[in-house]
């Protein structure tokens, strides 16, 4: 877990001293972890101006504890909760101290509900990009356009009222963003890449905090090398290696911290290209040993019967699991690591070590294992972007960097239903032309994420002289910065014709081909 201020503890007080001193500054922001997906992104944009973050726990930190702290100023983040009918664990006492105090989504509706402005359930909810409209020329907006997009997902609204100031609107949202005295308040996200003027909205705030000292830029790619060696330098170290941006990068670092280093790449669910980009990158280098251990009988064996997403993304890591703890046990390692993102973490209900409640969007299978050996996540505090610019650091072949993130449980989540050797097989071509036609197209470089999922509903298909049922393929494709939220890629008619066509023509198995046209969120970037 990350660390959390939990309470004012002198050894806590002393921890927050001792790092305002390295990063020469006088000041920090306290943000309170509500639970939302978006939180660490949070700590990211405050990174990128120069600020200080300690994350709190609403459950345990009292008003007392934040006069002790005496930060510049206080977040809180959105979350899952609803002030409505579950109010989340806070001392509201906190927001009578006067500190400058910015409410994101349900921080705004608790700080609302406190002051006594009504926060209802709404019957047109908002999910996905909105135009906000800013009323008033205050602090929190200056030098922002008057109409700008941002991220929303929320069902709770804060509605009119004397008790706060309007500051902006959106379609469904009249009241879009609030102050009442030393508290600002917004119902979108400023935090993610979809808000366009959030970064310059955080950078108001930090001024309304009156921060004005930054904290010198570093090298995030260094820190993490020095920090790995003190650990690994010398030792044997287990990677689990998909071929993909996230283990490349990690790869890359425990070269530099100078491990002993055994990638291992399982076979089994993988897509068509995913070992061919392994071996051509890894194989042949010196500093690392690449083993590929076909898994695709045992993965079989555990998803016999399954057919819900959760269920086979646990029967997947089951397998997972014992795939590297037996090459842990032959190669005699010291420490195994995985290219573990925040997101990953957040997504599986994990991330910072608060009392606030936490949606399990899903599992992930490089999270919450216990291995016999001490893990190394080294990414476990970024992001997809930021994770890359690391990369890009320490010198990772780019067209690693750049390849499409892609699910750990692999053809798993691409299969409706039960997986077996014949949908695994049907998947794997369906996935294969869809991506070799992106390349050719020159749209693999312009779309975050794409794939092709097998559903389990069927289609009448009239093949030849011949009629019957076909599987519905369902194409998607997204365009993101960090998978905390996306859009879906509108991709050209002609594109799509060209790829359904190959697809109905050259997979026997497969009826008609549809694509998917839904954001996140309301919907995941996967189909599950």
């Amino acid at each position: 877990m990350l660390n959390t201020f939990k309470a004012a503890t002198p050894e806590a007080l002393r921890e927050i001293a001792e790092e305002m001193r390295v990063r020469q500054t006088k000041h920090f922001i306290l943000l309170f972890s509500m639970g939302s997906q978006f939180d660490h992104l949070i700590v990211q944009q405050l990174a990128k101006l120069g600020v200080f973050a300690v994350v709190a726990d609403p459950s345990s930190v009292s008003a007392e504890d934040v006069k002790k702290a005496a930060p510049a100023g206080i977040i809180l983040s959105g979350g899952p909760a609803s002030v409505f009918n579950e109010p989340p664990p806070f001392d509201n006492t906190i927001f009578d101290l006067g500190i400058p105090t910015l409410g994101v989504c349900l921080g705004f509706q608790m700080w609302a509900k406190h002051v006594g402005a009504p926060v209802t359930p709404h019957e047109k909810r908002e999910f996905g990009v909105h135009t906000l409209k800013t009323i008033g020329n205050d602090a929190l907006f200056e030098d922002v356009a008057e109409e700008s997009p941002v991220l929303e997902t929320h069902g709770d609204s804060v509605e009119e009222s004397s008790a706060l100031t309007n500051l902006g609107s959106t379609d469904n949202t009249p009241v879009a963003a609030g102050r009442h005295k030393n508290l600002w308040g917004v119902q979108f996200h400023p935090e993610v890449t979809d808000t366009v003027e959030g970064a310059k909205i955080y950078e108001n705030f930090m001024q309304i905090c009156g921060i004005t000292d930054r904290f010198p830029a570093h090298s995030v790619a260094q820190q993490k090398i020095s920090e790995l060696s003190s650990k690994v330098g010398g030792k044997k170290v287990l990677l689990a290696l998909s071929g993909g941006s996230d283990s490349s990068v990690v790869a890359y670092l425990l070269k530099e911290a100078g491990a002993r280093l055994k990638g291992v790449y399982i076979r089994g669910i993988d897509r068509p290209d995913d070992e061919a980009f392994v071996n051509q990158y890894f194989a042949s280098q010196e500093w690392i040993d690449v083993e590929i251990v076909d898994a695709t009988d045992k993965f079989l064996a555990a998803l016999a019967g399954k057919v819900g997403m959760r269920e086979k993304r646990l029967a997947m890591r089951g397998v997972y699991t014992k795939v590297l703890e037996e090459e842990v046990k032959q190669f005699d390692a010291d420490f195994i690591a995985q290219g573990t993102l925040y997101t990953d973490l957040r997504e599986s209900g994990m991330g910072h070590d608060t009392g606030a409640r936490i949606a399990e969007i899903k599992i992930h299978h490089n999270t919450g294992i216990t291995f016999s050996i001490p893990e190394l996540q080294p990414l476990a505090d970024q992001v997809k972007d930021s994770a890359r610019g690391i990369g890009r650091d320490i010198g990772v072949p780019e067209d690693l960097l750049v390849r499409h993130p892609f699910p750990g449980p692999g053809l798993v989540v691409r299969i409706e239903g039960e997986v077996t050797a014949e949908s695994l097989r049907v998947a794997r071509a369906i996935d294969g032309i869809y991506i070799e036609e992106l390349r050719a197209s020159d749209l693999y470089k312009t779309v975050w994420q794409a794939g092709a999922t097998l559903t389990h509903s069927r289609h009448t298909e009239s093949k030849g002289d011949g009629a019957g049922l076909g599987h519905v393929v369902a194409l998607w494709a997204v365009w993101s910065v960090n998978g905390f939220t996306a859009r879906f890629a509108q991709l050209p008619y002609d594109f799509l014709e060209k790829v359904s066509r190959r697809i109905t023509n050259e997979v026997r198995e497969v009826g008609a081909v549809v694509y998917r046209i839904s954001d996140k969120p309301p919907a995941t970037i996967e189909w599950g």
